[in-house]
């Protein structure tokens, strides 16, 4: 059976979620055949890049594409012919992917000069992936820096990267660049309701929520919490299951705390915690959810025009909680507070009794007069 990661991965340009005006870009540039010879894609993991790569890769090559005029106005692959076939079952020799955090010597990317030279061997262009492309050694760069300023006519190269501030300048400036932003809440959760319906599994909202969370913006991320639910849990999703197995505390526990927290009400706040606490909840975790919260609670407070970029983040519940929040703030109390939270936090990391150092933080911020 196929990990949900792999059976929903994108096939087509338009499937690429959240990246509107990257996709509109190569859309465009497949519709006029005006493809560059370097591309690189960075940004966050899971956000699509290798996804985008591959689906360039058929773009270029699709024949249906390259024999239909009216198709190709569409600026997709048809992903029915047999060149789309094959580079979709990675069987060929004119779609080639390096993992650069395992081949990062400069004998794989001589290897590549070498094999770049030679004409395709079915395919219109050949088309070179290589994946983490910053893991490369000093040598390999500048090995593939000949490549790309001397690349043969027939040869396309797709960089992709999640650490874009260690790719040198000079391979960077010869490439055509593509930012894949982080998803938001919004469309992690939609993406994830497609998914469930076509299982035939049904999901507590919060649940859904709750795991496109903790994802931090990777849809990868949240396909692969997702099955690794499923698989334990079956076709019923709860949000109580989903706390239990990945270790997150529910929004509404949250909430609970922050306001506590804010209201200073220091035993409402001790008790919610060793209840939490009680509960097997990740301590450390607890502590970035509700830092993340209050700091956001303070920017709404200073700034309330943020709520139209919130909207498109968070769920509706959290939404109105900040909402109510932001508008009864102290703000120099808050900012004392974020800091006892943030100390807390790195002396956890290193505390057998993790809860210890989050109680204190706690109490001297509610003690504060």
């Amino acid at each position: 059976m196929l990990a949900i990661y792999r059976k929903y991965r994108p096939k087509k340009i338009q499937d690429i979620i959240g990246q509107e005006s990257i996709t509109t870009i190569l859309r465009n540039a497949a519709i006029q055949d005006k493809f560059a010879h370097a591309y690189l894609f960075y940004g966050p993991r899971g956000t699509g890049k290798t996804s985008m790569a591959r689906i360039l890769a058929k773009v270029i090559n699709c024949k249906k594409r390259q024999t239909d005029g009216e198709f190709k106005k569409k600026g997709e692959p048809c992903g029915e012919c047999h060149t789309c076939i094959q580079i979709e079952s990675g069987n060929t020799l004119d779609v080639i992917e390096i993992d650069a955090a395992s081949n990062r010597g400069i004998d794989e990317i001589r290897n590549l000069k070498e094999n770049i030279k030679t004409m395709p061997t079915q395919f219109a262009r050949k088309v070179f992936i290589i994946d983490e492309v910053h893991m490369l050694t000093t040598q390999a760069f500048n090995a593939l820096l000949k490549t790309l300023e001397e690349p043969p006519a027939h040869a396309i190269l797709i960089l992709a990267t999640t650490e874009y501030e260690k790719v040198p300048a000079t391979i960077v400036s010869r490439t055509q660049r593509f930012h894949f932003r982080k998803l938001t809440l919004v469309e992690i959760v939609s993406a994830l309701e497609s998914i469930i319906k076509k299982e035939n599994i049904t999901c507590e909202p919060s649940a859904l929520e709750m795991i496109a969370y903790l994802a931090e913006g990777s849809m990868r991320d949240a396909q692969s919490l997702l099955d690794q639910i499923i698989s334990l849990q079956g076709n019923h999703i709860t949000t109580a299951q989903v706390e239990l197995l990945l270790g997150k505390t529910d929004i509404l526990k949250i909430i609970s705390l922050s306001d506590a927290l804010i209201t200073k009400d220091e035993k409402k706040a001790l008790q919610l915690l060793h209840e939490i606490h009680n509960e097997g909840h990740n301590l450390p975790q607890l502590n970035r959810d509700i830092t993340e919260y209050i700091r956001r609670a303070l920017a709404l407070h200073l700034n309330p025009d943020l709520e139209k970029l919130f909207t498109r983040e968070l769920a509706q519940t959290e939404l109105t909680a900040l909402h109510k929040h932001a508008h009864v703030i102290d703000t120099e109390y808050i900012v004392k507070l974020l800091k006892l939270l943030i100390e807390a936090q790195t002396n956890m990391r290193y505390n057998p009794l993790p809860i210890i150092p989050f109680e204190l933080a706690l109490i001297e911020a509610t003690q504060e007069k």
